[in-house]
């Protein structure tokens, strides 16, 4: 055996033990904790297909910032766990019966599947040669580097408008205004009382 083949076969067993992990899991951070490996040797296949670009991405947003993210909530919520787990019970037959239906409908669409005459040579277009990073940068910021920037915009202009929409100023609210406190007098802002002794203010 092949130290790839060897590799493949490692990463693919993590990544169906991880995913039967996260959702066997008792403890929600161990399922989180997990998924993180599932997502990890998701990484590691697609290292070994070639998809390096891929396989960091998968590192760098899904680990590093949608896991993460998860393990916060799940760990800052204060969330009953056995209510859940109640709520889910009621409704795992109807769960198992959409599973089934939904494996039979794939399983019908995979058994037809075919190529049409002449769709492999058109899937490969041959671009250059050199890393798939490289020539993945080079078609994004050369062909199509007009289209991307407009999609950053459009995510900007949705971005705003979310802040925009959800953004509410409420007047019962005390806030903080910081040029008054700065031009306040200290001889109107305080009072010296001499108190005797034996006496209240």
């Amino acid at each position: 055996m092949t130290v790839a083949a060897f590799a493949f076969y490692l990463f693919a067993v993590s990544t169906l033990f991880g995913g039967l992990m996260t959702v066997l899991a008792r403890n929600p951070v161990h399922s989180v904790l997990w998924l993180i490996l599932a997502f990890l040797s998701a990484a590691g296949l697609f290292v070994l297909v070639g998809a390096e670009f891929v396989a960091m991405l998968l590192i760098i947003v899904y680990v590093g910032a949608v896991a993460v993210l998860f393990l916060f909530v799940v760990m800052m919520l204060d969330v009953d766990f056995a209510e859940l787990k109640a709520e889910m019970a009621r409704y795992m037959p109807l769960a198992l019966l959409i599973g089934i239906v939904i494996l039979m409908q794939l399983g019908l669409a995979f058994g037809i599947w075919e190529y049409g005459e002449g769709a492999a040579e058109r899937l490969v277009v041959p671009i250059g040669e050199g890393m798939n990073t490289r020539l993945l940068g080079l078609v994004l910021y050369d062909r199509y580097f007009l289209l991307f920037q407009l999609a950053g915009l459009i995510l900007l202009t949705a971005m705003i408008g979310a802040i925009v929409l959800t953004l509410r100023h409420r007047q019962d609210v005390k806030r903080q205004n910081v040029l008054l406190q700065m031009s306040r007098d200290p001889a109107k802002a305080m009072e010296l009382k001499d108190v005797k002794p034996g006496q209240g203010l």
